[in-house]
């Protein structure tokens, strides 16, 4: 797999495209419409990865244009904050995430109106995070399973079923109902809301705001197929959308799950709306990805690419006991019916080269041009310190046989770490490495060249042989590095992991 240039996706034109098109779903219904975002609303580092040029911050920059227009609510599952579910890409639980997101919105001049905490049945966690919110300020509410889901319809759409979650107050035309991730209840919560607005009088509308699957490219194309990999937890399964296939006679991509709920959602819509909203689930959705690709053969290296990636990752899951191996086999499904293994991830080879060489611990990174910069772990450095200092080196021209860090200043932290501070390691994480270097930089010229190279590692590829400390990966995840690892554990690792 060679990659032909370096974007691939137009941001700007997907801005204009999707707000278009919610403009015309607005205009569908009595100007009121609840939207399930799919996907995340920031920091999409997923699509950002499978679609370079995609900024994964496109739909906050989409909802500006709907500032004075929208309000955000926020979902999250009872289920998951009893559980401490975390987002796998910042390390962080999903309650927490939606306060993190919550400031990040509201910096963006954008309206969050309340939290909704959906499956509550009485968890004392999920009851805790309702108080917090409450002290806060917010406006949180408790919604139930729903009685009749989803066979009977009848008691589903009634005060015993939707009308027994309270009404979520809202104000402007343009709902967006988000969550830390997926299977928080979005999508309940919008039919909900769209019970409780018939009842007032408010013939609201639902859609989707959706990115994967990309319903107009091919079923097996690799963008697709790297959806299927980020959500094997879920056993997300691409299909082609049957009703429309039948409605309309054109061949389109949806997958199982959507598929699997549109005849209990669209007896629901009409039980509510008393008319037929949608025919298929694709009608649901508003989506103009593909309209905004402009290299499909960067789109489809950079999809396989990701899903070697997840492969990667759920490997390193099972031995931190983080997913099941089902999960790890239907990936390796994926992988071989793209015809690719691991090693076309250009620096994982590399890696696995300079451990069987050093002995130790090792990382590769390979940089923006193609080249590739490796480094082992030794008494002083990690080896992903070592190998950041090293593309440093290569990025500024510094003389590779000099040292960037003194042997003094190394000595010195070192010294610090285990005879005052009494550390179990104390060799030097990656950020008090960068630390280090920042404070050399500070005194010298040649340094100071290098560290400012720091930027050109955002978006490069790395792979370690053996499983990070969780303070070196998320160092690495901060310089925007896409990271993967083997599977093992390095020595006296698994304390702090």
């Amino acid at each position: 797999m060679e990659q032909q240039s370096k974007i691939c996706f137009d941001s700007d034109k997907y801005i204009s495209l999707q707000s278009k098109e919610i403009r015309k779903r607005l205009k569908q219904f009595d100007n009121k419409l609840y939207m399930e975002f799919g996907g995340k609303l920031f920091d999409d580092l997923h699509a950002a990865r499978v679609l370079p040029g995609f900024d994964p911050n496109v739909q906050i920059k989409l909802l500006d244009n709907f500032k004075d227009e929208c309000e955000i609510i926020f979902v999250i599952s009872a289920k998951d904050i009893e559980k401490n579910k975390i987002r796998a890409d910042f390390g962080i639980t999903y309650d927490m995430e939606v306060l993190r997101l919550m400031d990040k919105l509201r910096k963006h001049g954008l309206y969050v109106s309340a939290v909704v905490i959906t499956l509550f049945d009485g968890q004392q966690s999920a009851i805790n995070f309702k108080s917090k919110l409450e002290n806060l300020g917010e406006k949180v509410y408790l919604h139930y399973y729903t009685k009749g889901y989803p066979e009977n319809v009848d008691v589903i759409v009634s005060d015993e079923g939707y009308g027994k979650n309270p009404y979520v107050e809202t104000s402007r035309p343009l709902v967006a109902i988000t969550a830390p991730g997926p299977g928080s209840g979005k999508l309940a919560t919008c039919l909900s809301q769209l019970y409780h607005e018939y009842k007032h009088g408010v013939k609201a509308g639902y859609a989707k705001f959706e990115k994967f699957p990309v319903y107009n490219l091919p079923l097996n194309h690799p963008i697709n197929i790297a959806y299927e990999a980020a959500t094997a937890d879920l056993k997300d399964e691409n299909k082609i959308d049957s009703f429309h296939l039948n409605a309309y006679g054109i061949t389109a991509v949806s997958y199982n799950r959507d598929l699997e709920a549109f005849p209990v959602v669209s007896t629901i819509l009409k039980k509510i709306t008393n008319k037929e909203v949608y025919k298929s689930p694709t009608d649901m959705g508003i989506n103009t990805i593909k309209d905004c690709i402009f290299d499909d053969t960067l789109a489809s290296f950079s999809a396989k690419q990701e899903v070697i990636r997840r492969y990667l990752r759920a490997r390193v899951d099972i031995k931190k006991n983080n997913t099941s191996k089902d999960v790890v086999q239907r990936i390796l499904f994926l992988l071989n019916q793209l015809n690719i293994t691991i090693y076309d991830r250009k620096c994982v080879k590399p890696a696995e080269n300079e451990l069987l060489t050093s002995k130790q611990p090792s990382m590769a990174i390979e940089l923006q041009n193609g080249d590739i910069i490796v480094g082992s772990q030794t008494n002083f450095l990690t080896a992903p310190a070592n190998a950041i200092l090293n593309s440093l080196k290569h990025l500024s021209n510094f003389n590779p046989s000099q040292e960037i860090l003194s042997s003094d200043v190394l000595e010195q932290i070192k010294h610090l770490k285990h005879e005052i501070l009494h550390s179990d390691n104390d060799i030097l994480t990656l950020k008090e490495t960068l630390v280090a270097l920042c404070l050399s930089a500070a005194k010298n010229n040649t340094i100071k060249q290098a560290y400012q190279m720091l930027p050109a590692l955002q978006g490069c590829n790395a792979h370690s042989t053996h499983i990070l400390r969780a303070n070196n990966e998320e160092t690495i995840r901060n310089l925007g590095i896409n990271l993967t690892c083997g599977d093992k554990f390095s020595i006296g690792s698994l304390f702090d992991m």
